[in-house]
């Protein structure tokens, strides 16, 4: 018989680079999370490859109990990114000098150990070790995390609608990482 500790029960979460390999568990993770909470608001037709985005500088993954239970991604600026053009604007910068926190998901059965913050903790730490500043756009209706980066610091730069398709317009809330 294991004893918890020998079990990794009261072992607390730890993060790693994200590896080609984990993707298959994050796609399981985010395709659970989607059921849950309807994130991603549009279910993409090949997550592994939503997960590795063509602007992405770096990824982890969190795991907890052995098991992968999170992810958070840092990407450069693109098109479709309302944060660092309102970040930058402010700043006085281009939007290069800013870095795309994405991608970040907890897998329901592992919330409430602070994976959300350890994640996010990751990517800012990257960010500014690559001279870039922090900002990251949220959907509006997503509440859980807007209040877990406002518990953070983040500073809310602005509510703004974005035209996700045809006929789907989708109020997105753009934050950056406190100065």
């Amino acid at each position: 018989m294991k004893s918890e500790s020998a079990s990794g029960a009261n072992r607390p979460p730890t993060t790693r680079q994200r590896t080609d390999r984990d993707l298959g568990d994050c796609a399981r993770v985010l395709a659970e999370i989607h059921e849950h909470d309807g994130y991603p608001v549009n279910w993409p037709a090949l997550p592994e490859a939503w997960l590795t985005p063509p602007a992405l500088v770096a990824s982890w993954v969190a795991e907890l109990h052995g098991r992968v239970a999170g992810h958070i991604g840092l990407s450069r600026s693109d098109a479709g990114d309302a944060a660092p053009g309102l970040w930058s604007a402010r700043a006085g910068t281009g939007t290069d000098a800013t870095a795309v926190v994405n991608r970040l998901f907890v897998a329901p059965w592992a919330r409430g150990h602070g994976i959300g913050a350890l994640l996010m903790a990751r990517a800012v730490t990257e960010s500014k070790a690559r001279g870039l500043h922090p900002v990251l756009d949220v959907v509006a209706s997503d509440t859980a995390a807007a209040a877990l980066y406002e518990r953070l610091g983040w500073q809310l730069l602005a509510t703004v609608e974005q035209q996700w398709g045809p006929e789907q317009k989708v109020a997105v809330r753009c934050y950056a990482a406190a100065t």
